[in-house]
């Protein structure tokens, strides 16, 4: 069973997400762009065609959300769908809604590939990589401007990497708003 607390962790870790309550629903947007909201244990999840119909496959609970006569998205009990499933579909919900600029990085991001602009140390591993580089902190200066426990929040941030990533900011002469 999933949360209304794991929806929003999973949609405030991507970049430029953003959360708003409005009649007794929390949204998560991209530049005013909804991309997934929670009402009443039920997650709407905006989707492109092609997804939604495998999620309607995986998850036969679910169902179609049409808007002026066309698809929408996706809506489903957060009780009926695992949290690793959910993740996944509220991460391609907002490469759909956001900017294609913004949702090329995040792609690139989870591909593994390291921008050549990109001072993270190597030694923080693949997963703390993957994580900085899909919430958008592609810098030591990125990493500077977050606190030790928004680096934390990320998953596939660790203490190990936590630790090298203020190590390497500390000796770069960078100081990190936090040590939380």
């Amino acid at each position: 069973m999933t949360t209304a607390r794991q929806v929003r962790k999973a949609a405030l870790e991507l970049p430029e997400a953003e959360e708003r309550t409005a009649a007794e629903a929390v949204t998560y947007s991209v530049r005013n762009k909804v991309f997934v909201s929670v009402a009443d244990g039920v997650a709407a999840i905006k989707l492109p065609d092609e997804v939604i119909a495998g999620a309607l496959e995986d998850h036969p609970s679910a169902e179609r959300v049409e808007y002026r006569g066309a698809s929408s998205g996706f809506r489903i009990s957060l009780a009926d769908i695992n949290g690793q499933h959910l993740n996944g579909l509220v991460r391609q919900a907002w490469i759909s809604r956001a900017p294609k600029n913004l949702a090329a990085a995040l792609v690139e991001a989870d591909s593994g590939a390291v921008p050549s602009d990109s001072d993270l140390p190597t030694s923080i591993g693949k997963p703390a990589t993957r994580a900085l580089l899909g919430a958008g902190v592609v810098t030591l200066d990125d990493v500077a401007a977050r606190s030790a426990a928004e680096l934390a929040a990320l998953h596939g941030v660790g203490p190990k990497a936590l630790r090298i990533l203020a190590e390497v900011v500390r000796e770069s002469g960078r100081i990190q708003e936090s040590e939380e």
